[in-house]
């Protein structure tokens, strides 16, 4: 009797994969946030059991203690100001470097781009060197003005591609009826933007929020400090407790999980805005 070769078909390959990788991803925060609920004695004995008694005791002792609404405050402050600040900059300069054709605006362009093979360690010395000459050092409004120069560069890249794909005939006619540069770019162009506005908000809040070398380097008083600081501060005081650690951790991601899964749709729609138009 013939044996016949079991086909199984490609959708349940894609789905045992999905399946399998979203596993793999899931419980490590699954087991972050299950032990931040244990005591200490609990996390020793076992790493996968269930705690005796769910408690928020770690978490209340360990706002208080790296002093979480403080970092809070900081990091929050630091973001907006600095993705609000990202986005019109980097809209400005990729209209006119999109707009106006020419050596210069390609030029302008590579030198944008330059940022992204250069690697962070390679300047971060000069940066901080600059940022104590002109008086940005241990200032929170010194940090957002380095995220300026640092990031812009990615929005830049990420707005004037999608620029690219408008047609400039809805510019021409709004020149036409007599609106100005200005007002061609912020009643006709930014509204159109906005799905790529709102993935470019996301990704650059993310960056900025998780970030953890750049403000070690400028931020060097605990009053200044961002929520990665203050856990590495918490972490370094308190190193063998644990269960307060992963609370810690879990309090210091929890902001941007929010942001995330509330802005997700948004982050889709503006990558897949972009694709089919381009």
């Amino acid at each position: 009797m013939p044996i016949h070769k079991i086909r199984i078909p490609g959708y349940v390959i894609v789905l045992f994969a999905v399946c399998l990788s979203a596993i793999l991803w899931i419980l490590p925060i699954f087991f972050v946030v299950l032990n931040s609920f244990k005591t200490n004695a609990e996390y020793l004995i076992s790493k996968i059991a269930w705690p005796n008694i769910l408690t928020l005791s770690n978490y209340s002792d360990t706002m208080v203690t790296m002093r979480y609404l403080q970092a809070f405050g900081n990091s929050i402050g630091i973001t907006i100001c600095s993705v609000a600040g990202l986005l019109v900059l980097s809209v400005l300069a990729a209209y006119k470097i999109a707009r106006v054709e020419g050596v210069l605006s390609n030029v302008i362009f590579l030198l944008f781009l330059c940022i992204f093979v250069v690697p962070f360690q390679s300047i971060m010395i000069p940066i901080v060197v600059m940022a104590r000459t002109v008086g940005l050092m241990n200032k929170l409004f010194g940090i957002v003005i380095v995220y300026w120069g640092l990031v812009t560069p990615t929005a830049i890249f990420m707005y004037r591609g999608f620029i690219y794909t408008i047609p400039i005939s809805l510019e021409e006619s709004a020149r036409i009826d007599g609106a100005n540069t200005l007002q061609v770019l912020f009643f006709i162009l930014v509204p159109i933007l906005k799905p790529i506005t709102s993935t470019i908000a996301v990704l650059l809040s993310l960056q900025i929020w998780n970030d953890f070398l750049l403000p070690l380097l400028l931020l060097q008083i605990p009053q200044n400090y961002t929520i990665p600081l203050a856990t590495m501060r918490f972490f370094q005081s308190y190193n063998t407790a644990w269960a307060n650690i992963l609370a810690a951790a879990v309090l210091g991601s929890l902001p941007m999980v929010v942001l995330f899964f509330t802005m997700q749709r948004y982050v889709i729609n503006g990558v897949i805005s972009g694709a089919v138009k381009s």
